[in-house]
Order: C-alpha cells, then structure tokens, then sequence
C-alpha cells in the first residue's frame, strides 16, 4: 500500500492472534488493541494481549471489553489455545496494565479521531456489535473491517460442521456488522487453511534468535501439537494474521466481491457465513471474501517481522 494503514485490532489471544499482532506492529501504525472473550476468557485474553506487546515492545494501549456474547452461552477454545490461551512458552511477568474497560466506547472514539482507520477483528464481534449499535456514526469513519471469520461452503467449519469458532461464538454479533454497507474484507477458514505452519517454520522461527522469534516458535510448537491432537494433522493453520495481510498487503489475495449473511436459526447452520457465489455474481456486494493467498510471501513477512529487533 502508498501508506501505512491505522488500525485498530479487537483480539482474543490466542496463538494466532499473537503473530497478527507482530504482523501489523511491523507493517501498520497500531492504534491499540481491545480485548473480547473467546479462544479463553476476558482476563486471560486481555493479560495476553499486554503480553504480547510487552515481549515485542510495542506500546500501544490495551483495553478490555465483552466478556461475553450478545445472546449465546459463552464458549472457549482452551482445548487448542490451552488453559492459558497461549499456552507453550514461559510467558514473562507481566509488567503491563490495561488502560480501561470502555473497549466498545473507544473504538468509536478511535474512529471518530483516526478517519480512514482500519477495524480488525480477530475474535468474535461482540466489541464490534456493541459499538455499532451504541454509536451508529462509527463505520462511517472507517476505511474498513477486515475479519477473521467464517467461510465459504466448501470449507467445514472448525467449531460446528458449517461454522467457523468466532463466528458460531457470537452469530448474533457478527449479523449486526454484515447488515451494515460497510466495506469488509473476510478471510474465512477456506483461505487461512491455505497458510500454516509445521515444524519446520518454528524451526525457523527458533532460529532468528530474537525474542519475538523465539516466541513464535514456542507458540507455533504448542499450536502444531494441538492441531494434531485435534485434526490428526501435524500443521497448524495460521489464521489471524490473514485479516492483518489483507489489510497491509492486499496484493497477496484473490478476493471475489459478494453479498454475506450470517446464518442465526438452522439446527446445524447457525453460525455459518452464507456467502451468495451464484454466477454471474453479485458484484456489489460490499464484502471481499478472500479465496487465495500467497501463503509463501505471507510466511515470509510474518519471519521478517520476528526477525527485527523489539521495538
């Protein structure tokens, strides 16, 4: 892109989570991060969060937001991301503190200071729904959001057969932004399966020697077991980051423009993206669906982004 984008990431961490974090540190100006419950809950999302930008040395403000879904049960994901959510390396003591609780009013104010700002939700949308529906203004600051949700139908789901984990937690949420003529761009589960990780990227990572890279690897080497455990596969797919390339790097995606519902009511759909690909296609549609990556270019910037010293 001509310039570096502003973005504002609303996270879960989260493994994954934690390498888009590094992604956009190096390739955006960070306006700060807000915390939702999800792949673990609130506190030890918000504490990994602060983690992370310690280890990395960004400093950015963290602030803390829903510690639960708009209607449905709260629901984790401690059996990949572990009790701790990022379970695997020896995380340091935690120097950090969350500047506040007002995640949902904030990101509005964020909007309102930072026109042209991206939003990128990495977790499910329950900050994101809150703030729309308390400050309908905010979308129109925006240049965009840019999520890791969902997918197309020919991708199963990770968290049901039809739906994919931050989704399915918070459907009600995740109806509210695709209602809205917002321009979004979603990587779904039948992009970010394309771009993983085995033990030999950790072994890579290990082998930059910086903290950052170090990190990764202890994160990656947890993260491919629990896959494992899990898929029966030893390859971990990296799936946060994407949301972050696709903003930074839009270049490395093959984007089809379509219309998106969010599925509320189905026995064994609720929480499934529906994406209309009936051809010819709706091209007004106001969401860019990934479908391709260039997964050895995006590999390659998320190395060189643990390859650079703190900051």
């Amino acid at each position: 892109m001509d310039e570096t984008p502003r973005v504002v990431i609303d996270c879960d961490p989260g493994h994954d989570d934690a390498m888009a974090i590094i992604l956009a540190a190096r390739h955006a100006e960070v306006l700060g991060l807000t915390t939702v419950a999800g792949n673990i809950g609130l506190d030890l999302t918000t504490r990994n969060a602060l983690v992370t930008t310690q280890i990395m040395g960004l400093d950015v403000p963290v602030r803390r937001g829903a510690a639960r879904p708009l209607v449905a049960p709260p629901r984790d994901a401690a059996h990949v991301h572990g009790q701790s959510g990022l379970d695997g390396p020896t995380l340091p003591h935690l120097e950090r503190s969350e500047v506040g609780t007002d995640a949902v009013d904030w990101l509005a104010t964020a909007a309102r200071d930072n026109p042209g700002m991206w939003l990128i939700p990495i977790g499910p949308l329950t900050n994101v729904a809150l703030a729309i529906r308390r400050h309908p203004d905010l979308l129109g600051h925006l240049r965009g959001v840019s999520i890791m949700g969902g997918g197309t139908a020919d991708k199963p789901g990770n968290l049901t057969s039809m739906a994919e984990f931050n989704i399915a937690v918070d459907p009600e949420a995740a109806a509210v932004l695709f209602e809205q003529e917002v321009p979004i761009r979603m990587c779904g589960l039948n992009v970010t399966h394309q771009f993983g990780a085995t033990d030999a990227e950790a072994g890579d990572f290990r082998a930059l020697g910086t903290a950052t890279g170090v990190f990764v690897a202890d994160l990656l080497e947890h993260y491919i077991g629990a896959y494992e455990r899990t898929f029966g596969i030893r390859r971990a797919a990296i799936h946060d980051p994407c949301a972050v390339l696709a903003v930074t790097h839009p270049e490395l995606f093959e984007f089809e423009r379509r219309r998106v519902h969010i599925e509320l009511t189905g026995t064994h759909t609720r929480g499934m993206t529906v994406v209309d690909r009936r051809q010819p296609g709706p091209g007004d549609g106001p969401v860019e669906v990934a479908m391709a990556i260039d997964a050895d270019r995006a590999m390659e910037l998320l190395v060189d982004a643990c390859a650079a010293p703190a900051l």
